[in-house]
């Protein structure tokens, strides 16, 4: 599964733009891959795995810019317009959560309300596109267009933003949603919670 997250976009986004996909040739990338997912088990289970919504909701929200960057730029630089760039700058840092989702039988987040997961990675990649044809050099460009992104879907998640919808639509009764500050709030009490427990066993 980390695999396919972590080298399913850039795989999807290298063979659209013709070219062999950069973790068939640089073992890095599988190496990488492999010691994220030790990381985060350990993470998981040290913590009795109270980390779930609000870390990886954070850390999707700062890796998710950085790709769609990466992939907006190559498009360009091979060539393609600006709209193809876009698509490329989505496919990029999205593909592999979805590859993720569906083998996991869940909703893939980009169709999950509130999330703005393709949204943030349109805003990124068309603000590349104004730094990249402004004439800015690849750092500034990329630096503006991350921090556009990561803000914007940092403050999606704490406030609670919902995509538009179409007017009159029906609405089926939906769960309440946490937002990000929430989760995260519930997960830091249930460790705190629990190394409670766990002090008071041993003094027991």
């Amino acid at each position: 599964m980390a695999l396919l997250g972590g080298i399913g976009g850039g795989v999807s986004r290298d063979v659209l733009l013709n070219k062999i996909p950069s973790a068939f040739t640089n073992p890095l990338y599988i190496l990488l891959c492999v010691i994220a997912a030790y990381l985060a088990l350990e993470i998981h289970y040290r913590t009795g795995q109270a980390f779930r919504d609000g870390l990886f909701s954070f850390m999707t929200a700062f890796s998710l810019p950085w790709y769609a960057v990466v992939g907006c730029d190559a498009a360009l630089r091979a060539g393609l317009p600006a709209l193809a760039a876009i698509v490329i700058g989505v496919i990029g840092p999205t593909a592999g959560r979805y590859f993720i989702d569906i083998t996991s039988g869940v909703t893939p987040k980009h169709f999950v309300k509130g999330e703005w997961f393709v949204g943030t990675a349109v805003l990124t990649s068309v603000v590349y596109i104004i730094c990249y044809w402004s004439g800015l050099d690849i750092i500034p460009a990329t630096l503006i267009s991350f921090a556009v992104g990561f803000a914007f879907r940092l403050t999606a998640l704490f406030k609670g933003w919902e995509e538009p919808e179409p007017k009159e639509q029906p609405k089926p009764p939906e769960p309440p949603r946490r937002t990000l500050g929430t989760a995260i709030e519930e997960e830091v009490e249930e460790i705190k919670e629990e190394r409670a427990t766990g002090k008071q066993e041993k003094n027991q």
